[in-house]
């Protein structure tokens, strides 16, 4: 499972097992988050790898 999600209120942006890049989810959602409203950048996001839960 891949997620992208966003920095200010935690919102999945996308969530898929298609790996995207940042650039063009957020393109999809007009760079920002449909919950919260914030303003996203594809130069500023943390990658977090964690382990499937089986």
């Amino acid at each position: 499972m891949f997620e992208i999600a966003c920095g200010k209120c935690g919102a999945a942006v996308y969530s898929g097992v298609d790996l995207k890049s940042a650039r063009d989810v957020l393109k999809l959602v007009g760079n920002r988050c449909k919950k919260c409203g914030a303003l996203l950048s594809d130069q500023e996001f943390v990658v977090d790898v964690k382990p499937m839960q089986t």
